[in-house]
């Protein structure tokens, strides 16, 4: 049998190991998914809405248990893992509140001796991939919606956090849903690639690499499906002259280094004011140097290990690479005695004197580094913050509201925040530009995406 380890960043020892799924079982899932399709869409969305309200009182009452696994699993600080189940949850509530209103029927204005309407109808069986850093999160966004407008769902988590998956699974169980409304599955590329090519998939989701991406659209080139892609970010902030630098400071320290850097919206790039430059410079360095880098398991550690050391390497090569061109900087390593080479450990690194050429400022990092450049206005900032090839969120701190929109408004990317980031609201659109993918999650507008319109135009 064809087996991976879960190898946990605390230690860089076998956590668990699990058993990748056959050709066989997938097989079987299909099938057991085709037979419940039309058992689900038909019981409504009342009882649908039961049964997904039922499996997330489930995770809540395991959050603790799954709060622990999931520190073991990617290394995040166990006082911030419990905050991931919360949001979870949170944003799983919303999802089922605006669900009716999303999927409603459409009726345009009466025509005599004609009724006419649009209904929303499910695409199918839909196949949700999520990655290893907010698996809970990142796989809520999709999951409650495409499971209450009446799809059934293969779900495939990262290899780093496949007891999410199982997690899942149990829960569901424990909920009664019926048998092949959902299922879990442990892919190889290979297998992965099998499933995407089965005729019964009708919507792909992933979150991930652009590679991962580009991988799917490969296996599905003969198809004609929806897909939807959330995939890498380099996000910037710019703080105005006009700034509140002491919030400014407060956001913008835990929006870059908050799971060791290692979100998708991670702030990644911060353009300041030259007038507000030392200052916001300094108050960022001193906070960043009361972070606690030790054993995500201990409750007084604030900055846990990278996800492996494979990623605290290439991390460390895009500093080196930065410091030999010219960046400083800011933070000894000294300070963080767990930082070590061999590891999954890596300090914080503050660097300014960066140019806009270095691969620190133009590719995704997902790592505890940020880079920090002075600029003279907004029209410089601008510039900086849209010469990348990603689009996901962009946050701007001013106390001037009407300069703030006009920045915002020219701005490349799904999201803009002011005077905050990193936030996902439930009742907003989520979704990036350029690189950063295509498709969108969260809010009414999720539904569009796990739905299709179906059309009738009835003769009275």
């Amino acid at each position: 049998m064809n087996t991976f380890d879960v190898i946990s960043p605390i230690n860089d020892k076998i956590y668990k190991t699990f058993v990748y799924s056959s050709k066989k079982e997938i097989d079987a899932v299909i099938s057991s998914a085709s037979r419940a399709q039309e058992f689900w869409f038909d019981i409504g969305l009342s009882k649908r809405k039961e049964y997904i309200s039922k499996f997330l009182d489930v995770i809540e009452s395991l959050k603790e248990e799954i709060a622990s696994e999931l520190t073991w699993q990617i290394g995040r600080p166990i006082s911030f893992t419990m905050g991931e189940l919360n949001t979870f949850r949170q944003r799983a509530d919303y999802l089922i509140e605006v669900a009716d209103k999303a999927l409603e029927d459409y009726t345009p204005d009466p025509i005599k001796g004609y009724d006419r309407y649009i209904e929303k109808t499910p695409l199918g069986l839909v196949f949700l991939l999520s990655p290893w850093n907010y698996p809970f999160l990142t796989s809520v966004n999709i999951l409650v919606p495409a499971l209450l407008a009446g799809n059934c769902l293969v779900f495939k988590t990262s290899s780093y956090t496949p007891l999410v998956a199982k997690r899942y699974e149990e829960a569901f169980i424990k909920a009664n849903l019926p048998k092949g409304v959902f299922s879990s599955l442990y892919l190889s590329h290979e297998n992965t690639d099998y499933l995407l090519k089965k005729e019964e998939i009708q919507a792909v989701f992933f979150t991930g690499s652009k590679k991962g991406a580009l991988s799917i659209q490969e296996s599905i080139k003969e198809k004609f499906i929806n897909c939807s892609f959330e995939l890498g970010g380099k996000d910037a902030a710019y703080v105005r002259s006009d700034a509140d630098v002491d919030i400014a400071v407060k956001d913008l320290v835990d929006g870059a280094f908050f799971n060791s850097g290692q979100s998708c919206c991670s702030i990644e790039r911060i353009y300041v004011h030259e007038k507000v430059y030392q200052d916001f410079v300094r108050r960022f360095v001193d906070l960043t140097k009361t972070y606690i880098l030790d054993n995500p398991s201990l409750k007084k550690t604030t900055l846990g290990p990278m996800i492996s050391k494979r990623a605290r390497e290439k991390a460390a090569m895009e500093i080196n690479e930065a410091v030999k061109l010219g960046a400083k900087s800011l933070v000894s390593e000294k300070l963080f005695p767990a930082s070590k080479k061999g590891t999954s450990y890596l300090s914080p690194h503050i660097l300014v004197n960066v140019k806009h050429n270095m691969t620190l400022m133009k590719s995704e990092s997902f790592a505890p580094l940020v880079g920090i450049m002075k600029v003279l206005n907004d029209e410089e900032a601008l510039y900086f913050m849209n010469d990348s090839i990603y689009g996901l969120s962009a946050s701007i701190y001013t106390q001037d509201i009407k300069k703030a929109k006009n920045i915002a408004k020219r701005l490349k990317v799904g999201t803009v925040f002011l005077n905050k980031c990193d936030y996902l609201d439930p009742a907003l659109a989520w979704g990036g530009v350029k690189e950063s993918g295509k498709g969108i999650s969260l809010s009414v507008f999720a539904y569009e995406s796990v739905s299709r319109l179906k059309s009738f135009n009835f003769k009275l």
